[in-house]
């Protein structure tokens, strides 16, 4: 047992002395690229839709599935980035990632109809699913406690500022080219990532070669695959359609057997155990709250802009503008605040800012000015920011650090998840209140003073107030749950047994 403490010693030893002398500059600044533009293709699609519906004579609905089929992959293949970084090295994994992003791209980019685009989208997606997982385990392998919080705010770059501008930068591509040029823009810039990655990147973390759990991939992808599909699915055939119960259904119980299995397994494919670590568990369910009020409003937004009030899709994008801009710009700076002051006031601060400015939004009218939108949604931005990656980084903070890949692939899945439920939800929510609202105004007699078109924006403006206003809500619920937040030290990110072998080994 002491010759085993002493070798576990000496390998913990090489490993932090190889990550001290790995040059993190390059390799950050590279995989942060590569994020970036897989962060990108989330919502760069949104506003080309109807210019591919007029293409290739498709429904909205079915061009939706652009970004939705982009979602679900990166879902299903999430969970599995565990073990694929347990597996390989981080430049070969990396690599890999950028090489299958390249080629859904060039697929996307010459496509002739539909299915071969959104065969690309999905190839986009299946390599667009690792890297972001993959750069936080980086992270978190680099970077000591202490620092980790600095670092994570430039993450914060890739996955807020990414998916921010894409909007307003594909409103400009379309504005003057055809969709193609979205895509063919991304060959050149995902090439560089790909060349540099070759010249500086090198492997940070340990490899542990776990062998592969088919029944557990088998469940994995089925339940979130058919959960996300599911919740994707509510938000136009509605919940209580067929096809949306049977795909709930089948990913809730999936997604059981798989817990199960994790549980009884001595080495699961996602280690359920993290969420005994009560910080990850509680900074966890804050960022469903967080998640869910960031996506609602990147849809929500955009439909009382364009839908009822005729804003372009380029206007739209600009309004999102400065605050993603200001998002960028606070990102590292509230890394650095995190790793001084700790996250509790930083989220509370943030929530409360987030919810201040929210409820500007739930008395929207059609007279609303474009200016006053401007700041308020800026407002939100600069809430939003104070709270993303500190709440992330101090769960992921009290791991050990063989429960990292884990830990992030845990994360990045419940965010992707919560994304889907969080649209459906507030989708449903603002379309059940119209209805309601237009029935209202119909019975009341509005109609005689109005026409039908304008009784409908009305109502549809007063159901996007009572999304907003639901948004309130779940914000107030993060609020609270972010007063029980607590600064954890290095010695509470240890596991029980690894406290023990280090005093056994000091004792010896």
């Amino acid at each position: 047992m002491i010759g085993d403490l002493k070798g576990w010693s000496e390998v913990s030893k090489e490993t932090e002395a190889a990550s001290s002398s790995v040059k993190k500059g390059p390799i950050l600044f590279i995989m942060i690229l590569g994020a970036f533009l897989a962060t990108l293709n989330q919502t760069v699609m949104s506003v080309a839709v109807p210019e591919l519906m007029h293409d290739f004579n498709i429904s909205a609905a079915t061009a939706q599935w652009l970004t939705t089929g982009y979602m679900l992959v990166n879902g299903v293949l999430i969970p599995i980035t565990a073990y694929l970084m347990q597996r390989f090295t981080t430049r070969e994994l990396f690599q890999a990632s950028m090489f299958i992003f390249m080629a859904g791209t060039i697929v996307s980019a010459v496509a002739t109809n539909f299915p071969v685009l959104l065969t690309g989208r999905m190839i986009q997606a299946a390599g667009g699913g690792i890297i972001m997982p993959l750069l936080t385990n980086v992270i978190l392998t680099l970077f000591p406690r202490e620092k980790r919080g600095a670092a994570m705010g430039m993450v914060g770059l890739a996955i807020i500022f990414a998916p921010a501008i894409g909007p307003t930068l594909a409103g400009y591509i379309l504005e003057h080219y055809t969709w193609e040029a979205m895509f063919y823009g991304m060959i050149p810039l995902t090439a560089i990532v790909i060349i540099c990655g070759f010249v500086y990147l090198r492997n940070v973390s340990e490899r542990s070669f776990p062998k592969i759990d088919l029944i557990s991939v088998t469940l994995s992808t089925v339940g979130f695959g058919t959960l996300l599909y599911g919740f994707s699915r509510a938000a136009s055939a509605g919940w209580s359609g067929a096809e949306v119960i049977a795909s709930l259904a089948a990913g809730v119980v999936s997604l059981g057997l798989f817990t199960w299995k994790q549980l009884a397994a001595a080495t699961p494919l996602l280690d359920l155990r993290v969420f005994k670590y009560n910080m990850f568990s509680l900074t966890t369910i804050i960022s469903i709250a967080v998640t869910i009020i960031m996506y609602a409003d990147m849809m929500l937004l955009p439909l009382y802009l364009q839908n009822a009030r005729g804003y372009t899709a380029m206007e739209s994008g600009l309004l999102l503008l400065p605050g993603a801009l200001i998002m960028g710009l606070l990102m590292p700076v509230t890394g650095k605040l995190f790793d001084r002051f700790g996250a509790k006031w930083l989220a509370v601060i943030g929530l409360l800012i987030t919810i201040a400015t929210t409820l500007s939004f739930v008395n929207l009218t059609d007279s609303t000015s474009y200016m006053y939108l401007v700041f308020m949604s800026t407002g939100r931005r600069i809430g939003m920011a104070l709270l993303l990656m500190p709440i992330q980084t101090l769960g992921l903070n009290q791991l050990p650090s063989k429960l990292n890949a884990h830990g992030t692939a845990i994360s990045n899945t419940i965010r992707q998840v919560a994304g889907a439920v969080g649209t459906s939800l507030l989708v449903t929510v603002m379309t059940s209140r119209t209805t309601t609202h237009l029935m209202d105004m119909t019975a009341g007699g509005a109609a005689q003073n109005s026409t039908q078109e304008q009784l409908i924006t009305a109502a549809s403006i007063q159901g996007i107030n009572d999304a907003y206003l639901v948004i309130v809500g779940i914000g107030v619920i993060g609020l609270l749950l972010a007063f029980f937040i607590k600064r954890v030290g290095q010695s509470s990110g240890q596991e029980p047994e690894v406290q023990l072998k280090k005093a056994v080994a000091k004792e010896v």
